[in-house]
Formats: structure tokens, C-alpha cells, sequence
């Protein structure tokens, strides 16, 4: 009879999910709010706004997925090499390697006796070797080989999501400029506070403080396009 007593199943957030959403939502939501914002103020053409945001949309959702996707595999083949140079020099030169387990636990801490046995088992474990030099000298973690299609595919979704909130109000409000920005950048509040929040929740920190600074440096881009526009629909010249 098992009297451990039951099992707790432990729920961990995936850093990576977390922050190639993030990474696409707000960066759609802030870029199309500065579009449609910067139109705004220089146009009154609700079709002409609608359309740029659109293109900005199919452009821009793309270029962040190739985005995520080369660079997690970047990631992934800088792992490869540096495991492959560890395996290599964990059979070339075993005492400098061992030198450098050593420095690791050193730092952690041990001493003496712990130390010297602690130093002779993971030395005798070519695997659990490999890995403490890869984690804790080299501070890389390992990258699946479908993470960088899951990366991609995740940071394109969430960036049509996050285009597509400050958009929406424009296919209701007709040839309303002014209320459709309004809402615009109401929503687009909405949704950068409840990202900060989503945040706060995964991770730590206040889900309020979060959720206003997300928002806030948002809304800082956002109004940065209306900054533009107006200078542009302002100046003849342009």
C-alpha cells in the first residue's frame, strides 16, 4: 500500500506560450491603434482606414511569425553546436571540463567533502554532466525541434488577434472617424490591461499594476501614430 499519500498534480505555466503571445497580441494591437490613429488625424476616409490596417494585418502577421519562427530555431541550432562542443570537449580534455563542475558547485555552496563527492558522481554521469555545464556554464535550455513551427504559428495568431481589436469598431461605425478612434482606443485598453493581468496571473506581481502598465506603454505607441498623422495631414507640404 502506497502511504506517500495522493499524488498533487503540479500545473506550470510554459514560458514560451506566455511570452510569444504577449509578443504577437501587443504588438498587433499597438501597431494597427498607431495606424488607425495617425489616419484619423489626417484622414477622414473610414475605407482608406480599414484597408491600410487590413494590409498592416496580412504584412506584419507574417513577418512576426518568420520572425519567431527563425529565431527559436536559431536558438535551437546554437543549443545543438554548444552541446555538440560540450560532448566533444567532455571527451578531449575530461579535466578542464571537470575543472569547470567544479567552479559550478563552488558557487553553489559546497565544500570539503560534499564537494569532492558530489564533483565524482556527476563527473561518472556523462548525462547529468552534459546537462549541469549546458544549464548552469552555458545558461542554455534545450529547444524542442517543433518549437520553432509552435512559435511561429502562435506569435502570427496572436498578432491577427491583436489587429484585429483597435479594427473592429470601424466596420460598425460607418464614416464616424472620431467614434470609431474612440473605441479603438478604448478596446485596445481593455485588452493590454487584461494582457498585463494574464501576465500577473501566469508569472508574479500585482495584476492591477500589470495590467496599467501594460496598457499605458500600449496607449504611449498608439498615441505616438496620432502624434505623426497630425503632423503630416497638418502640413501642406506633405
Amino acid at each position: 500500500m502506497d502511504e506517500s499519500g495522493p499524488r498533487v498534480s503540479e500545473k506550470h505555466a510554459h514560458p514560451t506560450f506566455l511570452s510569444d503571445f504577449i509578443l504577437g497580441s501587443e504588438d498587433g494591437i499597438v501597431n494597427v491603434l498607431g495606424i488607425i490613429l495617425g489616419l484619423s488625424a489626417a484622414t477622414r476616409d473610414a475605407r482608406l482606414i480599414i484597408v491600410a490596417t487590413l494590409a498592416a494585418l496580412g504584412a506584419e502577421s507574417i513577418a512576426m511569425a518568420m520572425v519567431a519562427f527563425t529565431s527559436t530555431r536559431a536558438r535551437r541550432r546554437l543549443y545543438l553546436a554548444e552541446r555538440a562542443r560540450e560532448i566533444r570537449e567532455m571527451r578531449e580534455v575530461p579535466e578542464s571540463e571537470r575543472a569547470e563542475v567544479r567552479t559550478i558547485l563552488l558557487g553553489w555552496g559546497y565544500s570539503g567533502q560534499n564537494l569532492e563527492e558530489l564533483l565524482d558522481r556527476i563527473v561518472a554521469n556523462p548525462k547529468a554532466m552534459l546537462e549541469l555545464m549546458l544549464a548552469f556554464e552555458l545558461k542554455l535550455a534545450p529547444v524542442e525541434p517543433e518549437a520553432a513551427g509552435r512559435s511561429g504559428l502562435l506569435v502570427g495568431a496572436a498578432t491577427v488577434f491583436g489587429h484585429g481589436i483597435p479594427l473592429l469598431p470601424f466596420f460598425f461605425v460607418g464614416s464616424d472617424i472620431v467614434l470609431g478612434a474612440l473605441l479603438a482606443v478604448l478596446l485596445s485598453a481593455i485588452a493590454l490591461f487584461a494582457i498585463g493581468w494574464y501576465e500577473a496571473k501566469t508569472t508574479l506581481g500585482a495584476w492591477w499594476k500589470n495590467g496599467l502598465q501594460m496598457a499605458g506603454i500600449g496607449l504611449a505607441g498608439g498615441f505616438a501614430g496620432y502624434l505623426i498623422g497630425w503632423l503630416v495631414g497638418s502640413n501642406p507640404v506633405l
